[in-house]
């Protein structure tokens, strides 16, 4: 069974990547589909405090780092490696792989390759999209607009944005919807996974006592969240293969 490879990153800081990937790996756990994430945010790791024995801590420049990702991909019990950016990251990230032939191997179809390229409502935001162009040929490329932490994207025009994202033929959207800011600090606090704060669950399994208004709030965000992965093609894929190799046909 081909292995799935997904990153998940912005050159800016503060657009919400480690929210989208947590939901990301939220959705496909509750899909049955078996995944590993790294956390580039060396030595901190945002994602490895809601996954500790799921996302492992890595610095993404050193080489044996680098070869615990892509080494082991083929040998995996898990189908899907999901890789979380630190801020400020992508081009460097992308950059780096591939200078070690990662980007080739994936258009040589090796192993599927997606990037999840989380933006904010920032013009920044969209000339990242003209720096990452050169690196998207041969993987799924899709921009995130994150209304997490706005309500608008106030910084843009529909002709703005359809000027950069024509220079993107193959790149697909979806729009992380805005989550109630008592819910989201509440989840934050509570260091659980969305799965777990709406089932009203700790980190370790127990009963918690959780607001139901609050986690109504959650529910209904990633309920919209699970409609928008379901349409990308990358995901479609993922759940295909799973298919597959459920019934032996992989």
């Amino acid at each position: 069974m081909k292995h799935s490879m997904i990153l998940v990153g912005a050159d800016k800081g503060g657009v919400g990547k480690t929210t989208l990937s947590r939901a990301l790996l939220d959705y496909l756990e509750r899909s049955n589909v078996l995944c590993r994430a790294f956390d580039t945010e060396n030595p901190r790791g945002t994602l490895n405090r809601f996954y500790p024995t799921k996302a492992r801590i890595i610095d993404l420049a050193d080489v044996a780092d680098q070869m615990s990702i892509l080494d082991t991909m083929e040998t995996a019990a898990e189908q899907v490696t999901i890789v979380d950016l630190k801020a400020g990251n992508l081009t460097a990230a992308l950059d780096i792989f591939d200078r070690i032939g990662v980007l080739d191997a994936a258009k040589e179809g090796m192993f599927d390759l997606g990037l999840m390229h989380v933006v904010g409502p920032s013009i920044a935001s969209l000339d990242e999209m003209n720096e990452v162009a050169k690196y998207t040929n041969g993987m799924d490329y899709v921009v995130a607009r994150n209304f997490i932490n706005e309500t608008n994207f106030f910084e843009w025009d529909e002709t703005t944005y359809n000027k950069y994202f024509a220079r993107l033929p193959n790149a697909k959207e979806i729009e992380v919807p805005k989550l109630n800011e008592m819910a989201y600090e509440q989840v934050d606090l509570a260091g659980v996974t969305f799965t777990d704060f709406i089932a009203n669950k700790t980190a370790s399994g127990e009963e918690a006592k959780f607001s139901f208004v609050l986690r109504g709030y959650v529910r209904k965000w990633l309920n919209d969240i699970d409609s928008e992965f379901s349409q990308l093609d990358m995901i479609k894929s993922i759940m295909a293969a799973k298919r597959a190799n459920a019934t032996g046909d992989a």
